[in-house]
């Protein structure tokens, strides 16, 4: 029998949902979208850093999260991002921003800094990376993370790439890395082991010889390559090891072990990897690829989050020219205690909600990541943080003038085919679509003087759209495409009609393996193209080879001759969709 309570509770319930019934009927009619999960509910868009930004590595300090970037032989080295919630991050600096501090003359674009790390303890920030082809291993130290940050200090013993620093709770701590197969002698092609060495944070030197945590990878049969990228965290009684397996292409995957004391072995996941696309087809649409190289952190509310590095191919062919990106996903714990990322897709996704923290509105000074446009006409005293050079600049080439708001750039006989720093100032492409354009001011003196555009992956693969003297004595933009024997091809040119020293407009549209050449004279409405370069994929990792992702910016050379012009360029547009 039914109490009159009960019976009351079933006629409002029933109200009830009439009532939601007809509310819903009536947003369908008018075109209102109505989801009340959705309302509160916050996502965000992968990846939180596009373009070049490899081998991210981060820590948390109370409520502000930092992260910090491969630059190889690009200078400044090493850009340091803040955020507070995770998905907005913003540029505070860089570590490595005096000359002294780096060395990388004579390098190749792809050598240089490796995967830098970044931790904190006792009020000092530590950023331990590898110089690769100058060095080794070294590590500094700021006790604000914008800088300044200290000279390195080599660490001879750590003989590898890729180190991160771990502090126990009883005060000790330990460099993890990359290190060479058992007493060097590889089993096979690409046999690497995981060592570990004390170091002694407070004199910045390590502490008596290595031991070896991981050798080969998870499953020493299988042969498993390249295991890397190497970070510890302690949390649910154990000491859990996080490390990047199968190289940092299509392969490219994460793995955990674990242990409950240091000295004890590690023992691999049963379920690993924790982290790969590589079991999926490669014509999907809009993939993510090579996932892997990840670092996690736990915010003050408990949950777990990883960055981790992936690609954006644009065909099936694993073409991309935009380099290495950061990721972010949430890290789920299995019953077992176990982490994995992105467990609840096969795919890493897009859009993922966002994580339980107050979405930081904190002003950015430019934009990062998603649709934006960014217009430099060179009015500050010095440059934005998205610039960078090839190489550490010996002697200063360029100048700012706010006033008239111009960048002044000195011909030089450095150029992009060689080894040292040339008069290129460049900023990443983050987008693989969007386009770049310049307004700038050049009158060559000789055939040997050139000034525009640069579109440069490597010292073999590159792009460069310039204003050049002819034989006749006339001027013409070339579009002129490097070869591996330090010359150019050129792919098209189109003679100049107007005044030698009248402003010139040049601009590069771009879609994936499509880059789109055109031009402007001064008075011109219309853009005019001087050439389409259909053949995208020589700008792209999978063709160029190397670890870095397209730049481009204004450049200029005397291709090995002195010379004392220059070039002036008023404006710099990037715009990405």
């Amino acid at each position: 029998m039914i109490s009159k309570l009960g019976y009351f509770r079933k006629k409002v319930s029933k109200f009830k949902d009439r009532i939601l019934i007809l509310f819903l009927v009536c947003s369908l009619c008018s075109g209102i979208s109505f989801n009340a999960q959705t309302q509160t509910e916050r996502t965000f868009n992968n990846p939180v850093l596009p373009g070049f930004y490899p081998d991210p590595g981060m820590f948390r300090v109370g409520d502000d999260f930092y992260l910090v970037t491969s630059t190889f032989t690009y200078f400044p080295g090493v850009p340091i991002f803040h955020s507070t919630d995770l998905v907005n991050w913003r540029q505070i600096g860089h570590v490595l921003d005096r000359p002294e501090q780096i060395d990388v003359e004579g390098l190749t674009i792809s050598e240089g800094i490796f995967a830098p790390t970044i931790q904190h303890q006792e009020g000092v920030f530590y950023m331990i990376t590898t110089l690769v082809g100058k060095g080794g291993n070294f590590v500094v130290t700021a006790t604000n993370p914008a800088g300044p940050w200290s000279n390195p200090v080599f660490l001879p013993a750590v003989q590898g790439i890729d180190p991160s620093i771990f502090f126990d709770d009883d005060g000790k701590a330990y460099i993890i890395y990359n290190g060479d197969a058992p007493e060097m002698k590889p089993l096979y092609r690409g046999h690497r082991t995981i060592r570990m060495i004390e170091f002694d944070y407070k004199s910045l030197k390590t502490v008596g010889d290595n031991k070896i945590l991981v050798n080969g990878g998870v499953d020493i049969h299988s042969k498993p390559v390249w295991i890397e990228a190497p970070h510890i965290y302690k949390t649910r009684g154990y000491y859990y090891l996080w490390a990047a397996e199968g190289g940092t292409s299509v392969n490219h995957s994460q793995v955990v072990f674990r242990t409950k004391d240091l000295k004890d072995m590690f023992i691999p996941y049963k379920n690993n990897p924790i982290l790969t696309q590589r079991h999926l087809d490669p014509a999907r649409p809009n993939p993510i690829s090579a996932t892997g190289h990840a670092d996690m952190v736990q915010t003050k509310n408990g949950e777990w989050w990883a960055v981790f590095l992936a690609t954006r191919p644009y065909d099936r062919g694993d073409h991309y020219n935009i380099g290495r990106e950061v990721f972010l996903a949430p890290v789920t714990w299995t019953d077992d205690d176990w982490p994995v990322i992105s467990a609840d897709f096969e795919e890493v996704q897009y859009t993922y909600k966002a994580p339980n923290l107050p979405e930081d509105k904190s002003n950015i000074p430019f934009p990062i990541t998603g649709s934006f446009t960014i217009v430099d006409n060179f009015d500050g005293e010095e440059l934005k943080d998205y610039w960078v050079f090839v190489r550490v600049p010996k002697e200063k080439w360029f100048s700012l003038n706010p006033k008239a708001k111009k960048l002044t750039i000195q011909l030089r006989p450095e150029t992009a085919f060689g080894k040292s720093n040339p008069s290129f100032l460049a900023r990443r492409q983050q987008h693989n679509k969007g386009f770049v354009s310049t307004d700038f001011s050049f009158q060559p003196s000789n055939e040997d003087e050139m000034a525009g555009l640069l579109l440069f992956q490597n010292e073999t693969h590159h792009l460069f759209f310039a204003k050049v003297l002819d034989k006749d004595g006339g001027q013409s933009v070339k579009v002129l495409k490097a070869t591996k024997d330090n010359t150019y091809e050129v792919l098209a040119e189109r003679k100049l009609q107007k005044s030698a020293k009248a402003p010139l407009s040049l601009r590069v549209d771009f879609e994936n393996a499509q880059y789109n050449f055109q031009m402007k004279e001064k008075g011109d409405k219309n853009w005019e193209t001087v050439y389409g370069f259909q053949e995208g994929q020589y700008l792209s990792t999978r063709v160029a080879g190397g670890f870095v992702g397209v730049t481009i910016g204004p450049y200029a050379t005397s291709s090995g001759k002195p010379s004392g012009n220059s070039a002036e360029y008023f404006q710099f547009t990037y715009s990405g969709n």
